[in-house]
């Protein structure tokens, strides 16, 4: 309650600001009228540019896939503007199933770029090759079936953007990356490519130890097993082409790219079974492409490397081969980053891409001459 002195004053100034209230909003009106407004500056956008690079590596695959692929390339904000100014690049291999298109929405590109410029990451080109073929994915491999893959990666590509873009062309300023098939891509050719690459960063890859007599991949299994179980299609994966094939198409990719035979059309490759039972042969040659038992013949390779790291989600069916991988990388005394986190085989990627891989280069690439 008001006491009864300040009743009167209390009253007086309730009354002279509901009638002066007209004339305040219109005071006001006019002020923000006359006064200039500018909005808040938006932060500078990057630029994704889609072009198409030949691969003398990829000419004469018995696939008959296209040897010169769609790229993606995403310029930093100051590219347009700095035109002296050189930057460092990371490579990033796409998974199995999907192109480089449907993985530059599912990174965000440009926009996650962009904002994790905003956050602190240092400036850097960053590209995305496609690897989609008849098989539904490459494997990032070199089979005479499927063409060189990674001489494709590691030489064809990284030249034509070396000649195109104003990159620091010297490996201490490239990364190579990748997500499920692009994380395996990651170690097959980092192993084999330090003298091109300067750091990898591997997301939740697949394929790290392919035995056949366990039925391959596990999340190709799964995909066939939960098929079967709801009625889906299980007919021979040499029976199911393009995109809509999907996980049907995993043995074939991996066959062609693993065991290529130039004497077996019209597909030109060996599937690990035979009459229903494992072949030897066949089946040791996937298990050679098997980065689990590749890595200790690459271990001077890869302590070149300026930074390694993986990472995989604590639900997702690749976990168990990945922390084998962690676990030999720390006996082999390869200095690593690992983490697992809380997620599967994709629902965080998106947002691991902007606020893990992307710094992680920014920390350990060189961005000076």
């Amino acid at each position: 309650m008001i006491p009864a002195d300040e009743q009167f004053f209390w009253g007086e100034a309730m009354h002279t600001r509901a009638r002066l209230a007209p004339q305040l909003a219109i005071a006001l009106i006019a002020g923000i009228a006359t006064c200039p407004f500018s909005a808040p500056a938006q932060p500078a956008a990057g630029k994704l540019e889609q072009i198409r690079v030949h691969g003398a590596a990829l000419d004469g695959n018995l696939s008959g896939d296209d040897s010169t692929r769609d790229v993606f390339v995403y310029l930093p904000p100051s590219y347009a503007r700095e035109k002296s100014r050189r930057y460092p690049v990371v490579y990033f291999l796409h998974g199995y199933t999907a192109t480089a298109a449907a993985y530059v929405k599912f990174l965000d590109l440009p926009q996650a770029a962009d904002a994790a410029i905003v956050n602190g990451v240092r400036e850097m080109i960053v590209v995305l090759p496609d690897a989609f073929t008849k098989w539904s994915g490459s494997m990032y491999s070199s089979s005479v079936t499927t063409g060189d893959w990674e001489s494709y990666v590691a030489n064809d590509l990284v030249a034509y953007v070396d000649s195109h873009y104003r990159t620091l062309a010297k490996r201490e300023s490239r990364g190579l990356s990748g997500h499920s098939m692009g994380g395996y891509g990651t170690w097959r050719i980092g192993m084999k490519r330090p003298d091109t690459f300067g750091a990898l960063y591997a997301m939740s890859s697949c394929c790290l130890l392919i035995d056949p007599a366990r039925g391959g991949d596990p999340i190709a299994r799964a995909a066939r097993e939960r098929g079967s179980s709801q009625g889906g299609e299980t007919a021979p994966p040499q029976q199911q082409r393009g995109p809509a094939a999907g996980f049907a198409n995993a043995l074939s990719a991996q066959a062609a790219a693993w065991a290529p035979n130039p004497d077996n059309p019209p597909d030109f490759f060996d599937l690990p079974t035979k009459n229903g039972e494992i072949d030897p042969l066949v089946a040791a040659k996937w298990l050679a492409n098997s980065p689990l038992l590749m890595i200790d013949q690459y271990v001077p390779s890869l302590k070149r490397y300026r930074a390694i790291a993986l990472d995989v989600g604590n639900a997702d069916p690749l976990g168990a081969d990945n922390l084998k991988l962690h676990a030999e990388l720390t006996r082999l005394r390869i200095d690593h980053g690992f983490e697992q986190y809380e997620g599967d085989h994709g629902n965080r990627i998106k947002e691991r891409f902007a606020a893990k891989l992307l710094p992680f280069f920014s920390q350990h690439l060189a961005a000076t001459k």
